[in-house]
């Protein structure tokens, strides 16, 4: 017989506090950022601050719904939310309103919704039914890439819209995967790949190319540790590499340095895969394929970056890295975010002191530059509590994940806590030039029913799950 719990009494009273206190923070600063004298009541329904009063109210309906519900019911129907989900993100791309250049909204009257934010949610309930089934087994391949479908398959639609800043939220899911058992060369992988990402537009990709053969060559000594193999390795790779370099000097002329350390490198396949099948030399094999993806990722990221994105989006990587600066054009955004969130000083300016914000100088001032209005009227100090109140809540996130029975309940907890970590590292981020401007909102903070009820339901079902953490779900 299954006992009755109090859902009420058992919630996480803490995490339940840090939520309203940021939704009742946000909905103020909503208030000051948009705020103007004709329309000065905060409940005036037809201004951004009262439309986002409607929208936590409907939050708190909606949190307490799911509270209600029993908690088996998450995990039953995770797969039946996950598809319907997927066949939202669908639909919005053929019939959705396109907005700011991207097809990701659905209009009905007045309300509209953003699957994307929805899709948050899904997926980490997904992903957590997956491996409550396989437990942690995900150092076997054929478990592993199952799970990296369930994250990538609302990443790619969310892609197609297009809609960048959503689309990198879904791979913050990969910190749950680390957490379950992931190799950690995966982990290792994918931070390498975004450090040579920023790295190819830096530098000089033939300059980039020999510091990647040198460390190479230092991850071979110490997987070798046998001066033989290793010169001979050595004096094979100089040899043809020497010869390409003839051959294109005297005869092909369009080769360059670049694709003959990549020739190179490839033509050293031979050698080490009779090396590796001979003395059982895994970790040699390893070297090389980061020799190789690491040449092929180079041309890879300039490919992409000088085809695939939007100048717009080019311009503020280019912007981030210094490669070039454009104060009243593309760069305008992060300029008068910096001069905003700079001229609160170390107190502020006041609450509905903020010129930069009055005078709508900061653009999406109440959605995705909310946190310009916390700095120029609170200052360095009011920053610093809000920060303080998001790294408190994620920390809490992980407490409670961690002191789960359940497996499902564990990886959705730590689902939870990667997608709002994400949300707050880019957003806060992209407001102090610590990361390129690409649109997100800030966690219950920043203005819009989609994203509130999004991560309103992605955080509280996480709270009904915990509230009977004592019982098992099968």
């Amino acid at each position: 017989m299954r006992r009755t719990i109090n859902i009420w009494s058992q919630i996480d009273k803490t995490t339940l506090l840090l939520f309203l206190t940021l939704i009742v923070m946000g909905w103020f600063n909503i208030y000051a950022a948009v705020y103007s004298e004709e329309n000065s009541g905060i409940f005036t329904f037809s201004q951004l601050y009262g439309k986002q009063f409607i929208w936590i109210v409907t939050s708190l309906i909606l949190a307490a719904a799911v509270l209600s519900i029993d908690n088996r019911i998450y995990l039953f129907f995770a797969w039946a939310i996950y598809g319907l989900i997927i066949f939202m993100l669908l639909l919005v791309i053929l019939f959705g309103k396109e907005v700011n250049g991207a097809k990701s909204w659905f209009e009905l009257g007045f309300i509209r919704l953003q699957p994307s934010e929805l899709a948050k949610f899904a997926t980490a309930l997904a992903l957590a039914g997956y491996l409550h089934l396989k437990r942690q087994e995900l150092t076997r391949f054929r478990i592993f890439l199952p799970a990296v479908m369930i994250i990538m398959a609302p990443a790619i639609l969310i892609m197609l819209q297009p809609d960048m800043g959503s689309t990198i939220v879904f791979f913050s899911l990969f910190i749950v995967l680390f957490r379950e058992g992931m190799s950690p060369i995966v982990f290792v992988a994918g931070v390498l790949m975004v450090l040579l990402f920023f790295l190819t537009l830096l530098v000089d990709n033939l300059i980039l190319g020999l510091v990647i053969v040198g460390v190479g060559m230092a991850l071979a000594w110490l997987a070798l540790r046998k001066r033989k193999p290793y010169f001979i390795g050595l004096g094979l790779f100089a040899g043809s590499s020497a010869i390409l370099y003839l051959i294109d000097f005297f005869v092909l002329k369009s080769l360059g340095l670049e694709n003959i350390l990549l020739i190179s490198t490839i033509l050293m396949a031979m050698p080490i895969a009779y090396y590796v099948f001979k003395k059982k030399a895994k970790e040699l094999l390893l070297v090389y394929l980061f020799l190789v993806g690491s040449f092929i990722y180079i041309q890879f990221v300039d490919f992409g970056f000088n085809n695939m994105l939007k100048p717009h989006q080019q311009n503020r990587i280019e912007l981030l890295l210094g490669l070039k600066s454009d104060p009243h054009g593309s760069g305008y955004n992060l300029n008068q975010s910096l001069i905003s969130i700079g001229s609160g000083g170390l107190t502020g300016k006041g609450y509905l002191q903020g010129t930069q914000t009055k005078f709508k100088f900061v653009p999406a001032q109440s959605t995705d530059f909310i946190f310009c209005t916390v700095g120029e009227e609170w200052g360095f100090l009011g920053s610093l509590v809000l920060i303080g109140l998001y790294v408190f809540l994620l920390v809490r996130l992980i407490l409670l994940a961690e002191r789960q029975r359940s497996v499902f309940t564990r990886v959705y907890g730590y689902g939870v806590f990667s997608i709002l970590f994400i949300h707050f590292f880019i957003n806060i981020g992209m407001t102090i030039g610590l990361v390129p401007v690409i649109g997100i909102p800030l966690p219950f903070f920043s203005y819009g029913g989609s994203s509130l009820w999004g991560f309103t339901i992605l955080l509280f079902v996480f709270l009904r799950l915990d509230a009977t953490r004592t019982e098992y779900l099968v």
